[in-house]
């Protein structure tokens, strides 16, 4: 009984009316959204909007799609082989690879006084940078090594170029992972953070303007259709209708002319140009003072051809 009864006391406590009046008017929404895309509402019966809430919706939604449009191609950033698809196979050997050396250590951690062969352990295989400019510093490295290695390899032109050649893209890599950090903290971050937070709360706010305006013009269908007894409430509810609504667009506007007013986009695409500014400014550079000492041996080699045809 005493269970009975704090289970009517839980009941009462419930705003059922609240709660009902919740759901009718999500429903007359719903339906009053279904007319208006199905065309069986009047263009006169659908509540304008501000032109000023108009002209900001179309600039938010400028906005968002140049941040989405970017951010489409600029996310390759975070990841450092978007200049070198080759890596997918290298990255293939690099797991065998440790797998392999996983399987040795194992081996010689755990076979240590059997009777079986126990294989001395391995270190593993240090980890490459997969970009474009480490994959040319190790080919042309490993390329002069081999010309090197031959007799009167040391004195071969084509191997002091290839050494050059080298040299310069170990410098220009290292610039190129200080440009793609640079990048990802000063660019990527703060982009896609006022995409997920301002932008995405301005976007929130036109949403609840759009359930209140579709509120509104369900309860002006409703005042239009209900008996007289129930006049007086239908039009309380249109009022509180139109209350909510002038309220709701007031904050839309708000939250977006903030958004729209935020410098964060212009210094975020600074950062972004100047990160690579400097990346290419120092490949510029390293690559000039290389193409002077390889146009030397270049010359120097076509002389040296040239004169001992001429015997």
């Amino acid at each position: 009984m005493d269970g009975w009864n704090k289970f009517q006391s839980s009941l009462s406590g419930l705003n059922l009316g609240q709660s009902a009046n919740k759901f009718a008017k999500g429903f007359n929404s719903s339906v009053q959204a279904t007319r208006e895309r199905l065309g069986q509402v009047a263009p006169d019966e659908i509540t304008e909007l501000p032109q000023e809430y108009k002209d900001l919706e179309a600039r938010v939604d400028a906005l968002r799609q140049a941040h989405l449009a970017l951010l489409k191609v600029t996310k390759a950033y975070e990841n450092e082989s978007y200049d070198y698809p080759t890596q997918i196979q290298e990255s293939i050997a690099e797991l065998s690879t440790t797998i392999g050396h996983g399987i040795t250590n194992f081996a010689a951690t755990n076979l240590k006084g059997t009777n079986l062969p126990t294989p001395s352990p391995v270190a593993p295989q240090v980890s490459q940078h997969k970009t474009l400019p480490h994959a040319l510093c190790r080919a042309a490295t490993n390329a002069a090594a081999a010309v090197q290695r031959t007799p009167g390899g040391n004195e071969d032109k084509l191997g002091k170029a290839l050494t050059v050649y080298a040299d310069v893209f170990e410098n220009i890599a290292s610039a190129r992972i200080e440009q793609d950090e640079s990048i990802q903290t000063q660019y990527l971050r703060p982009w896609q953070t006022t995409l997920s937070t301002s932008i995405n709360v301005a976007m929130k706010a036109r949403q609840a303007v759009r359930v209140s305006r579709l509120e509104l013009d369900a309860a002006k269908q409703t005042l239009k259709t209900t008996s007289p007894v129930k006049q007086e409430q239908a039009r309380l509810d249109v009022e509180n209708a139109e209350d909510d609504l002038v309220q709701k667009t007031e904050v839309a506007i708000t939250l977006m002319k903030t958004v729209l007013e935020n410098p964060e986009p212009l210094k975020n695409i600074n950062e972004l140009v100047k990160a690579q500014l400097l990346y290419f400014a120092a490949a510029a550079e390293a690559l000039s003072s290389a193409q002077g000492e390889i146009e030397e041996l270049s010359v120097a080699a076509e002389g040296e051809y040239r004169k001992s045809r001429d015997h």
